[in-house]
């Protein structure tokens, strides 16, 4: 092959996939402006979604933390981080706290 100068083709490898398709949602205003501390309890609170990855699966974690003692208000654990997750949490923290 060589004498011939032949040679085979190997393709490049496509790009790796990517579920992101842009925003989705206007961007919502920044009201903390990165101040997590604040003199009464439960007048902000903050929440995140953590993924833990387990043997055999993945959970998810949504807590809701009080920014006065940065102590956990209310959790709920999930096989799946979709909003019914978030929104039974933030029910439950509502029921807590009130309005």
């Amino acid at each position: 092959m060589k004498e011939e100068k032949l040679f085979v083709y190997i393709p490049k490898s496509k790009l790796k996939y990517s579920s992101y398709k842009g925003e989705i949602s206007p961007q919502v205003e920044n009201i903390v402006n990165r101040k997590f501390i604040v003199n009464k309890p439960y007048k902000q609170a903050l929440t995140d979604i953590t993924e833990f990855a387990l043997k055999d699966d993945k959970v998810y974690l949504p807590p809701l933390m009080d920014c006065f003692d940065s102590s956990p208000i209310t959790w709920r654990i999930g096989k799946s981080p979709n909003s019914e997750l978030t929104n039974k949490m933030l029910k439950e923290a509502y029921e807590i706290i009130g309005d």
